[in-house]
């Protein structure tokens, strides 16, 4: 598995933030945010970026990210020189990343005519000179998972996933189903997000759903709380290698977890906003449940997806109900994008490889800021501090835009 998060680069060191219940969120730095409802976000430092992969420092942010947790996931499983090239694949979830608006603004503003309005001719043309094709080309949503490619020599079956929130994790569901159905014998796995820009601002603040909490900064996500407004964006990526058992046994290489369902429902209620009942959510995990031949009473934790919005909390909490009846109350349920933010097409891998974690080190990560109860949210969701359980079966939740609905199944390897 591989990590980069508004924490840094790493898995142990996001991880042991996440248990101290630490929050990643400050005000937005690196441009500026003023006359914006929404002015904080989890970003990565600068100082984190270009160290010892300086050479990559070349790439669009989205891509630097994929390509670092890529090769963490890679380091330890030697593959490389055990699996045919032909016989793996990329599945990556991302939504690329968007140039900046400034660059537009520019050409604009220095191509209009006497009349005030910009001539689209001479826009044109001084675009073709300011803008190289392969820089625009490398900012495509593909670009991430092709220069994945690129870096590992990769030959098999390569797929990028673009449905919003759900898009790393429906990446690693359909990795899993290609791994099953022997269509490759490993896959490289997850997705990747930089969206902490003036344009992404732009783009999710009309909506009315991030959060206008600006101060204190670590206090503007608040999953399942009374209090909560919204979400905060955020950034990051998460790979990891998926291979067959046998495979894996054979090489010798460690075994972090099993993933051992998928599922995944539309329904499409409205573009923002999920069914008041939940029922895509409610189909999702029980294909997910169904998948892995796991019933509601073997489920040790649910990763929530959680996003502090009003609506998206209390329907979960609703299909969390419906799957797992009474149960419910007993099943502890967090959500860590009240200490990251939500890092929408990573979001779902950055979650996985939390219930992993929290597999390995049998530890249920926090929800923080949670201080005022919503009856309307009445579940166990392990509130401001971690705490110890027994946990053999995880499930990760991951709902977006447009009704998508992806659940993971996961499960501590015994063998």
């Amino acid at each position: 598995m591989g990590l980069v998060t508004p924490f840094g680069i790493g898995i142990q060191r996001y991880w042991d933030s996440v248990i101290a219940g630490k929050s990643a969120i400050s005000r937005i730095r690196h441009f500026d945010p003023s006359g914006l409802p929404c002015q904080v976000a989890g970003y990565l430092p600068d100082g984190e970026l270009y160290g010892p992969d300086g050479n990559l420092d070349a790439e669009p942010r989205f891509t630097y990210f994929a390509l670092v947790a890529a090769r963490m996931a890679s380091k330890d499983v030697r593959w490389l020189d055990h699996v045919s090239l032909e016989r793996a694949g990329v599945f990556m979830g991302t939504s690329g990343e968007r140039i900046s608006l400034g660059d537009f603004a520019r050409v604009a503003y220095e191509t209009r005519g006497e009349n005030g309005e910009v001539s689209s001719k001479e826009f044109a043309r001084r675009w073709r000179e300011t803008i190289k094709a392969d820089t625009i080309s490398r900012f495509l949503p593909q670009y991430a998972a092709a220069r994945v490619v690129r870096e590992f020599g990769i030959l098999g079956p390569v797929t990028t996933f673009n449905t919003a929130c759900t898009s790393s994790a429906h990446a690693i569901g359909e990795a899993m189903r290609a791994v099953r159905r022997g269509d490759v014998d490993l896959a490289v796995a997850g997705g990747t997000e930089c969206i902490v820009s003036h344009v992404g601002l732009h783009i999710f603040c009309p909506l009315g759903v991030l959060s206008k909490r600006n101060e204190p900064p670590e206090k503007a996500s608040r999953p399942f709380d009374l209090e909560r407004d919204g979400f905060v964006l955020s950034e990051g990526a998460g790979m990891l290698i998926l291979e067959d058992l046998e495979s894996a046994k054979e090489r010798g290489v460690p075994i972090m977890a099993e993933l051992a369902g998928y599922g995944t429902s539309c329904d499409a209620y409205r573009i923002t906003d999920e069914a008041p009942d939940g029922r895509g959510a409610v189909l999702a995990m029980r294909r997910a449940l169904e998948d892995a031949a796991v019933v509601p009473d073997d489920i040790d934790y649910v990763n929530a997806h959680g996003t502090s919005t009003p609506m998206n909390d209390r329907v979960e909490t609703v299909a969390i109900k419906t799957v797992f009846g009474k149960r419910a109350y007993q099943i502890p349920v967090s959500s860590v994008k009240s200490m990251l933010g939500h890092s929408i097409s990573a979001a779902g891998a950055i979650e996985l490889i939390t219930c992993v974690l929290a597999l390995r080190d049998q530890i249920l990560p926090p929800t923080i800021n949670c201080e005022f109860p919503d009856p309307d949210c009445d579940l166990d969701y392990v509130p401001n501090h971690a705490r110890p359980a027994r946990l053999r079966v995880a499930l990760s939740n991951s709902f977006g835009f447009g009704g998508h609905n992806d659940c993971l199944v996961v499960t501590r390897f015994e063998g």
